[in-house]
């Protein structure tokens, strides 16, 4: 299956793109979705394992199935103070 994988911020400027689609099998997680992008190499090498995931609007476990329907989403990390 395809899954259209929504960046912002950092991951958008490192892809130069507003998403990317990415595929995998029927039944695959978000950790799956997160090895998929590093094994393609180049700027997702160094994308981390724990990346944040958003699944339709909320924040997904590791271990959450991806549905080819599902609104996916990169996490940039943020700082503050």
């Amino acid at each position: 299956m395809r899954v259209r994988t929504l960046l912002f911020a950092s991951h958008r400027d490192l892809a130069r793109a507003d998403s990317v689609e990415v595929e995998l099998d029927r039944g695959a997680t978000v950790s799956d979705l997160v090895a998929a992008l590093r094994a393609q190499g180049g700027v997702w090498a160094d994308l981390p394992v724990t990346t944040a995931v958003a699944v339709n609007h909320r924040y997904a476990p590791a271990d959450l199935p991806i549905g080819e329907d599902d609104e996916v989403a990169l996490i940039p990390p943020v700082a503050g103070g």
